[in-house]
């Protein structure tokens, strides 16, 4: 057949990177985290409205936990793994990632987050506290909308490779922490949670990345 005789030769570019962490000691954090949260939420009870619903009984705190002692533990976890992220992606060396907003999103049971991006930071990012089961996944879409409007024909017997996805899908993991392109779209489906573990709320700490100038170049 003619097409034996041709030679493949393929490149992948412009990729969507998601980057995942699993922090030591997750546990005890987590405990910590728990109760820094509860105290920021009886501070403001009202918090603010973003991509959560407050009527389907989603809050989000203010943007400034970074710069709260009791997040301290976090904002190190979060600035380690920018530091492996830019040495993987050889950024110059006098930039450092940095943390420029942190938050806190407690999602109860039928709570969603709607699909959006986060405008003028390079790197966004969630650790999750705690992660019932069925508490919603996070869904990152297709940047590319033509790809999206436009949908090939795949053979049902096989899985399309990930390179053709046009949407994925991550099961929160207490202690586990996803980085992605601020420009990425993504949402949170409904926190379908059993409501008896722990209110089946679900809680997570999101942060934006940039960097930030560190030292003059030589």
């Amino acid at each position: 057949m003619l097409q034996d005789t041709l030679k493949l030769v393929q490149f992948a570019y412009f990729p969507s990177l998601v980057f995942q962490f699993d922090v030591p000691d997750a546990p005890s954090l987590n405990d910590q985290l728990l109760d820094a949260i509860q105290r920021v939420r009886e501070q403001d009870q009202q918090g603010v409205s973003k991509s959560n619903y407050r009527d389907l009984g989603g809050w989000h705190s203010k943007e400034n936990l970074h710069k709260r002692a009791e997040f301290e533990s976090i904002v190190r976890h979060v600035e380690a793994a920018g530091e492996q992220i830019s040495s993987e992606l050889a950024y110059h060396r006098d930039y450092a990632i940095r943390i420029g907003t942190m938050w806190s999103i407690v999602n109860g049971p039928g709570a969603v987050n709607l699909s959006h991006v986060h405008p003028g930071c390079l790197w966004s990012g969630v650790y999750y506290v705690r992660a019932p089961a069925g508490c919603g996944k996070i869904s990152f879409t297709d940047p590319r909308t033509a790809n999206v409007m436009h949908k090939a024909v795949f053979d049902p017997q096989r899985k399309a490779p990930k390179k053709c996805w046009t949407k994925v899908s991550f099961t929160p993991t207490a202690g586990r922490m996803l980085i992605f392109p601020s420009w990425l779209y993504h949402s949170v489906a409904p926190n379908l949670a059993d409501a008896r573990e722990g209110g089946g709320e679900r809680v997570i700490i999101s942060f934006n990345l940039s960097q930030q100038r560190m030292r003059s170049a030589r």
